[in-house]
């Protein structure tokens, strides 16, 4: 089957995380993107180590199945020729500060006139208007303003931040459902669109119960370490050997849990029959479970709660993870040969089509800095094709 977006041209002039992540994903479904990058490159190119070859690991990661296109937006010449490039596109993709694509001569009305059907998506820390529009935007400094932060970690510690980075992630991750929306848009209403992403708003999106449970008692929200809010027991517990997740997502469950490790009183008892019961006493039911977890190895609470059919896995270090059978199964680690000669691992979309997949033999490896320059000009119809040099 043809991948979905084959013949989709996408203009990439993002860097770091948010910005290629999100064009990852179209080019990994068939679109064209070409990575606009300065002589120098993405910053991530050098951001290591680690390294595979030359290139570090952190670029490797979300820049496959792209052409690379050295232009230097400062310069007059290369302006042109970017406009060109959108001219012949659908969509543009960039994170710079707002206000720098005008700078530069390239704002939404410029494109617009070049291409009436344009795309532009903008993700930046803070949006296109409001009182931070013209501050740096980090993933850090948006998972701490974004609250994020402060419901993360063990209670009474300081502020901590996920492991990895969420607000970029996710900005790039709503770019992409916006760009999806207004492609979907412009098939019977053909006009061109702005989508506005903002690293602090990505992080709100998060909030769900937890913004609902401020709204309705005034009540910041506070640490819990994995436990959960508003369920209960529904977090990591230490067993002899390591760590596993229990998650009791309601009554029956936690009669059954109580069935599997042999405490058929706890589901009769006053204090802990009922959820509500269990979130306003969990002060005394965790250490009571904490004890018990402590008497026997991690395997034997999987096996006997599996058993029962309560909710449990274990917590997995990566290593644990990338060789778990399942990964193998939903073929979610693949390779790629990368133009240096290097093998490239690369975690597959967890988007999959099942009845008419297909199949990313073709994909290609993240590009080297500038190897499609000459190659992509020319395709474009923007050199002509007895030019010649290196490519």
């Amino acid at each position: 089957m043809a991948a979905p977006f084959e013949g989709l041209r996408i203009i990439d002039m993002t860097r770091v995380l948010s910005g290629p992540y999100c064009t990852m994903y179209f080019g990994d479904m068939g679109a064209e993107v070409v990575k606009i990058e300065p002589p120098q490159g993405d910053d991530t190119r050098k951001w290591g180590p680690p390294y595979v070859g030359d290139e570090s690991a952190y670029f490797l990661s979300v820049n496959r199945n792209k052409k690379s296109v050295v232009l230097d937006l400062k310069t007059g010449a290369d302006r042109e020729i970017v406009k060109q490039l959108i001219g012949e596109a659908d969509v543009v993709v960039e994170n710079f500060r707002p206000g720098t694509l005008d700078r530069l001569g390239l704002g939404f009305d410029t494109l617009v006139g070049l291409n009436p059907d344009i795309i532009l998506a903008s993700i930046s820390g803070f949006g296109q208007t409001g009182p931070y529009r013209d501050d740096p935007g980090y993933d850090v400094i948006a998972q701490g303003m974004g609250g994020i932060m402060s419901i993360t970690g063990e209670p009474e510690g300081p502020p901590v931040k996920p492991g990895l980075s969420l607000a970029d992630i996710s900005a790039g991750m709503w770019a992409i459902v916006g760009i999806l929306s207004a492609l979907h848009r412009r098939q019977r209403d053909p006009h061109p669109q702005w989508i506005d992403i903002s690293l602090l708003e990505s992080m709100m999106s998060f909030h769900t119960y937890a913004a609902g449970n401020y709204f309705a008692t005034g009540s910041n929200p506070q640490p819990l370490g994995s436990a959960h809010p508003n369920i209960c027991p529904y977090q990591a517990f230490l067993a002899q050997d390591g760590y596993f997740i229990l998650a009791i997502g309601n009554d029956r469950l936690w009669a059954e849990f109580c069935h599997a490790v042999d405490r058929d009183k706890w589901a009769t008892d006053l204090r802990f029959r009922t959820n509500q019961d269990r979130v306003g006493n969990r002060n005394i039911l965790i250490p009571i479970l904490e004890e018990l977890f402590a008497t026997q190895p991690m395997s034997h609470w999987l096996r006997i709660l599996k058993g029962s059919h309560v909710p449990v896995g274990p917590v997995y270090h990566f290593s644990d993870l990338y060789h778990d059978p399942y990964v193998t199964d939903r073929k979610m680690v693949f390779s790629l040969e990368h133009s240096s000669g290097t093998k490239v691992s690369q975690v597959a979309s967890c988007v999959k089509f099942i009845t008419h997949p297909f199949d990313p033999k073709n994909f290609k490896a993240p590009p080297q800095l500038g190897q499609h320059t000459l190659q992509v000009l020319k395709e474009w119809g923007i050199l002509d094709h007895d030019s010649q040099g290196e490519s």
